[in-house]
């Protein structure tokens, strides 16, 4: 793969210096999201939870940290070039945010069916747009051949060992606040795509808090984490799957992520859209937290009951808030309707 930058190794897989290298590059860019709890939620779940609020991350998600730490490592000469990327939506805001700052111009490609918030926020940051058809076009072959026209550097949205560093600065904060407060976690749960975020975390975490497991959350039907790190192999997902939970329908694991994820991840888990409802419920009500489906998927795992949470403390991470408010309003209504 190339990412037209001869200094960077876009083929190796990053560690536990590259994170720390990260957080260098991102301290007073990223927010220092909280990590939050509620004593009432507490309660009711027998254990304390912990939540890293990347809801409140620059653009709305943990997305920005990958993308400004890749971005800021494009040489000099190559930056007037400028970078393209494809995404769903978060990545897509995440890398126009971070090349507006750097002063680079982004094209991204994003599918036609793609959130309305997202899309304008994405072009709200200066980016291009390209809209695709998911269902009957390769997003990286567009983003490709563009990459090849243009000579733009191409921005991955998760197989990118500095994009994985820079998701990976959540794992360094998530250790530093829980021993703030006290806390060691038992577990960290964090949402699964593509698995750049929780590759990230998962290493950044085995060097800090090595005895505490990491667990992958994706939704039904895009389990292939899961079912790839039961199998010991990368699988794919069924391509008549369906979620609302469109930040996290990647067709199957990353290389260079499900390296890293099947030498560190303990096991994964996956829930129902009707889950997901509910834990954007919950958190809006008890951490009063705006969380978009994909961003609720490792909340909604601990409240559904996945893992023996009963004097437990777990970490999970919500990462992120960009919902069409008509989406959000449908999911409480269902999360409403839903006994317990």
């Amino acid at each position: 793969m190339s990412f037209n930058s001869p200094t960077l190794d876009a083929g190796h897989l990053p560690g536990y210096a590259d994170i720390v290298a990260a957080a260098g590059r991102l301290a007073g860019r990223a927010v220092l999201t909280p990590l939050l709890e509620s004593p009432l939620l507490n309660d009711a779940l027998g254990c304390r939870l912990l939540v890293k609020a990347e809801v409140l991350q620059r653009t709305g998600s943990f997305k920005f940290r990958g993308a400004y730490n890749r971005i800021s490592l494009i040489p000099e000469a190559e930056r007037p070039r400028g970078v393209v990327a494809f995404s769903s939506g978060n990545h897509a805001q995440g890398v126009a945010a971070a090349a507006r700052m750097l002063g680079i111009g982004a094209t991204i490609v994003m599918p036609s069916d793609a959130p309305a918030i997202k899309v304008a926020n994405t072009r709200g940051w200066g980016a291009e747009v390209v809209l695709y058809d998911r269902w009957t076009e390769d997003r990286e072959a567009i983003g490709a051949r563009i990459s090849a026209e243009t000579g733009a550097t191409l921005v991955r949205p998760y197989d990118d060992p500095y994009v994985m560093a820079g998701q990976g600065t959540i794992g360094l904060e998530l250790a530093d606040q829980a021993a703030a407060l006290g806390a060691q976690p038992d577990m960290v749960l964090a949402p699964c795509g593509g698995g750049g975020m929780i590759s990230g975390i998962a290493l950044a975490l085995a060097e800090r808090l090595p005895e505490t497991a990491v667990h992958s959350v994706e939704p039904e039907g895009f389990d292939d984490t899961r079912r790839s790190l039961a199998d010991g192999r990368r699988l794919s997902n069924d391509p008549g799957a369906v979620s609302f939970c469109d930040a996290l329908l990647a067709a199957q694991p990353g290389e260079l992520t499900f390296a890293v994820n099947a030498a560190h991840l303990s096991e994964g888990f996956a829930v129902s859209d009707t889950e997901v409802c509910r834990a954007m419920s919950v958190a809006r009500d008890h951490l009063k937290l705006v969380v978009e489906p994909g961003g609720a998927v490792a909340l909604a795992a601990v409240l559904a009951g996945r893992i023996p949470a009963p004097g437990k403390t777990i970490a999970v991470v919500c990462s992120g808030g960009n919902v069409d408010p008509i989406v959000y309003e449908r999911a409480l209504a269902i999360a409403h309707d839903v006994p317990g």
